[in-house]
């Protein structure tokens, strides 16, 4: 008979769960406009078209019209990535309440799914380590900075690496060979399938956090028939949606980024650059803080025992390996590394247990040591991670806001910034992030011009101001409307 958990194990979950909410509702309302919000709405335009155009998951869109990220030209703003999943659990979720902006559900539901890994992480970590590894593991993940703001971010990397934890978790409380449980050995194989095939369409690069799962299958059922047998069901229900959709979204060109840089762009595979950022400021100084690499370094250095065997080393081999298959990736965006973080925590939960438990420390020297290196990682990664909420061009919301106010619903929009979509979004218009080739743009249905340059000394705002009907202009912004010339230029 299986024993019940401990009413301490069941409390510290509870606590897990309100430390992992709590942190990430840190500015919660605040508009998605901070750090990598050029990735953060154009996440989020796909769930906002589902709620203007209806549920079509077959074909998601968004704001950008240009060419900027598929080389094509985009008029119906088609953004065939991964399968909106996401997107269509946070509209779900807002059918709850209308007067909550779409947004902040979006954010929700990754929060809802981070605090998911942190407790999926603690009890795998607890069915390969024991409870208080894996309340460690778990804790870890709901406090790190990197995860408290990577947690309520508006990108499907946190879901997706909820349905791969949720994936392993299955396999690992798979019931032993002898115990006669087949039904629900049946029913958890089932919902680890169904958790690998929704975290892959979720996010495709979670499969690198799925390598273990051959080796669970062959703890389970050894070198058998149902091995194989389980292997390949697996294997195949688990890829074919993913497969189905890429052929899928091959009818929709103009909706595909261009994606082959995020491999070895610039040659920078194990090129001194490829390790500093990577194994330097990201994983040493963003996500542990320095401080955090003491614990970590421990519970790599741990001899495994018979439940963990190779579990946690396939996990650690399968994340390099994505850090080396999308070199230039990894390095150009930190929110590539969310990946990372359930083997880094279970790592570093396993060092904390050792520094705690073990008999060559002296134990008040290793609790105030453990306590010392949790807070000074926290700290350190803080002192950056703080920096990530930040708005710091809080003039394109004020002129997304207006130009929402006052242009007509269905009118096509020029936001110059950079190609950054972000600005394009305040405006809650589809168009264009970046200038240039007006006269395109306008026989394309451009309607209006919305600069956060609204002086004379940027040449294209002064060109248009003269040329057409300004409809607000200050120190701050300007709104031009393309549709009312000032003067009709005679033809010769």
């Amino acid at each position: 008979m299986k024993r019940r958990a401990p009413w301490w194990f069941t409390a510290a979950i509870v606590v897990i769960v309100l430390v992992a909410v709590g942190l990430r509702l840190y500015h919660l309302t605040y508009p998605i406009a901070d750090w990598h919000s050029f990735r953060q709405v154009d996440t989020a335009a796909v769930a906002r078209y589902f709620v203007k155009f209806g549920m079509n998951p077959l074909k998601p869109r968004y704001e950008d019209m240009s060419n900027i990220q598929s080389g094509k030209d985009n008029p119906m703003g088609y953004r065939m990535v991964e399968f909106p999943i996401y997107q269509i659990i946070a509209v779900g979720l807002s059918h709850l309440s209308g007067g909550v902006p779409l947004d902040i559900w979006l954010r929700i539901t990754s929060i809802l799914a981070a605090t998911g890994t942190a407790v999926m992480l603690t009890f795998f970590m607890t069915a390969l380590a024991g409870p208080l590894t894996g309340i460690f593991t778990g804790a870890v993940y709901a406090v790190l900075p990197y995860s408290m703001y990577y947690g309520r971010v508006t990108l499907p990397e946190p879901l997706a690496v909820f349905f791969a934890v949720a994936s392993l978790y299955c396999l690992v409380s798979l019931p032993d060979r002898s115990e006669e449980k087949r039904s629900r050995d049946t029913w958890v194989f089932v919902a680890s399938i169904v958790s690998s095939a929704l975290a892959v369409l979720v996010k495709p690069t979670v499969g690198f956090l799925l390598v273990p799962i051959p080796y669970l299958l062959y703890k389970k059922y050894g070198l058998s028939v149902s091995f194989v047998v389980r292997s390949i069901v697996f294997g195949v229900l688990a890829l074919v949606p993913f497969y189905l959709w890429r052929q899928w979204i091959l009818h929709f060109p103009e909706g595909i980024p261009a994606s082959d840089w995020l491999f070895n762009k610039g040659d920078i595979r194990f090129k001194g650059a490829w390790f500093y950022w990577l194994f330097s400021q990201r994983i040493g100084s963003l996500i542990l803080g320095y401080w955090g690499l003491i614990p970590f370094g421990i519970g790599l250095m741990i001899p495994t025992d018979k439940k963990e065997g190779w579990t946690l080393r396939l996990l650690l081999l399968g994340s390099l390996s994505y850090l080396i298959v999308f070199a230039s990736g990894n390095v150009q965006h930190d929110y590539y590394q969310i990946i990372l973080l359930p083997i880094l925590c279970m790592y570093v939960g396993k060092g904390i247990t050792y520094m705690l438990t073990n008999r060559l420390f002296s134990r008040p020297m290793a609790f105030i040591t453990t306590v010392v290196c949790l807070a000074f990682a926290c700290a350190f990664s803080w002192y950056t991670i703080h920096t990530y909420y930040w708005i710091n061009r809080p003039e394109i919301i004020e002129a997304g806001k207006v130009a929402d106010s006052i242009l007509p619903k269905d009118a096509k929009v020029i936001a110059p910034y950079n190609g950054d979509t972000t600005f394009l979004y305040a405006t809650n218009r589809q168009g264009w992030p970046e200038g240039f080739d007006i006269d395109k743009k306008i026989a394309m249905g451009a309607g209006a011009y919305v600069t956060v340059s609204p002086k004379d000394d940027d040449w294209e705002t002064k060109t248009l101001a003269e040329q057409y009907t300004v409809l607000v202009r200050n120190d701050k912004f300007a709104i031009i409307d393309l549709t009312k010339p000032k003067k009709l230029i005679k033809s010769k």
